[in-house]
């Protein structure tokens, strides 16, 4: 089983910055990738950022150029930086794993981020 823990977030104005972070422990050794993903009140989750083992990343059309996904040498740890803070932005940001059969997605509990104009 993989555990996801999240920390960060919280409370910022439009246009600042926030940064988040993901711990990942357990079995983690199928794992090929992990992301953020969010979720605002009344609206489906949808990704934000992925990044691979490989450091292939991707992001979402809404936070290119804002947001920067990173991980740790260990892999086990990924963060995003938030920059340019918009309210639109407000939303829980989960962090979930990829891998290979049916073993994923895992994901974190969630965290707040709410972005006040």
């Amino acid at each position: 089983q993989v555990q996801l823990v999240e920390s960060g977030g919280g409370l910022a104005q439009a246009g600042g910055s926030l940064r988040l972070s993901c711990a990942a422990s357990g079995s983690t050794s199928k794992i090929y990738a992990m992301g953020w993903y969010r979720q605002a009140p009344g609206k489906q989750r949808e990704m934000v950022a992925t990044i691979t083992v490989g450091d292939t990343v991707d992001y979402a059309k809404s936070v290119k150029g804002r947001f920067t996904i990173s991980r740790d040498n260990d892999k086990l740890t990924i963060y995003l930086q938030m920059n340019s803070l918009k309210p639109e932005d407000t939303a829980v940001y989960y962090c979930r794993d990829f891998c290979p059969g049916g073993e994923c997605p895992h994901w974190g509990q969630g965290t707040q981020v709410t972005v006040s104009s």
